[in-house]
């Protein structure tokens, strides 16, 4: 079932879904009810949300951006958490992902920060790049930038939650095996990207942290919510548990 991400995020509140995809930033509400799924994860490799403006990138971008107003694609999104620990000065307004780019460019918001295909396609808008925040997380940790996941309901029982793991694991080791055939499928959501920049966009974010975390990967999570909580931006520590296919 395909939804944005802040529906899903209100679903999984709810406790409605099963197995569904959030941001990170979001899981330490779902933490009592849901546990990660060590596959599916969407990890940017010094790349990720990108901060974008109608001016030249200033010398200091991010000094730049005190006191600011940014659009950001929701409050709960790991892009938006990301942006405060690099600048926690701003303000900001929620716009739908797709239409940051546009509210930008007709000067409704000094800075907008852009996820999904508006990561390649700003400068098409006359639109200049301020900061990487993918790229700005491995100058900070030297690490991979987590940005979503997927969860599994806990109330489901060990041995269906791992089987779950089991069969993500499968689809997206198949889709990753039969790669011309799955970005022929994605290229159908693409809002229309072409297939070149399909497949780049598809490249950035479907990698062997997807596959499984990795020890890297599980260590990037857990200091990126530390950092949260230090910073003050979610209530508590989280007790991390990944649920694997091999487990």
């Amino acid at each position: 079932e395909l939804s944005d991400i802040e529906s899903l995020h209100r679903r999984a509140l709810a406790g409605e879904l099963e197995v569904t995809a959030v941001s990170l930033h979001a899981y330490p509400y779902l933490a009592d009810r849901y546990a990660l799924l060590a596959h599916g994860a969407s990890i940017g490799d010094r790349y990720g949300p990108r901060i974008v403006s109608r001016e030249p990138v200033p010398s200091d971008p991010r000094r730049a951006l005190r006191d600011r107003l940014v659009a950001i694609p929701g409050e709960m999104t790991t892009a938006f958490l990301a942006l405060r620990l690099y600048q926690p000065a701003t303000r900001h307004v929620v716009v739908p992902f797709d239409q940051i780019e546009d509210f930008v460019a007709a000067g409704n918001a000094d800075a907008g920060l852009l996820i999904h295909e508006g990561q390649l396609t700003y400068a098409d808008r006359g639109l200049h790049l301020w900061a990487d925040m993918g790229e700005w997380w491995y100058q900070e940790t030297r690490m991979p930038l987590p940005l979503g996941g997927n969860v599994v309901r806990r109330d489901l029982g060990e041995e269906l939650m791992r089987a779950i793991a089991r069969d993500l694991k499968a689809s997206i080791e198949y889709g990753l095996a039969h790669r011309a055939e799955a970005l022929r499928h994605a290229q159908s959501y693409s809002r229309g990207l072409d297939a070149e920049r399909t497949d780049r966009f598809v490249g950035m974010y479907v990698n062997a942290y997807t596959v499984d975390y990795g020890p890297v990967g599980r260590h990037a999570v857990g200091e990126l919510l530390t950092r949260a909580h230090q910073a003050g931006i979610i209530p508590a520590p989280v007790d991390l548990a990944f649920v694997s296919a091999d487990s």
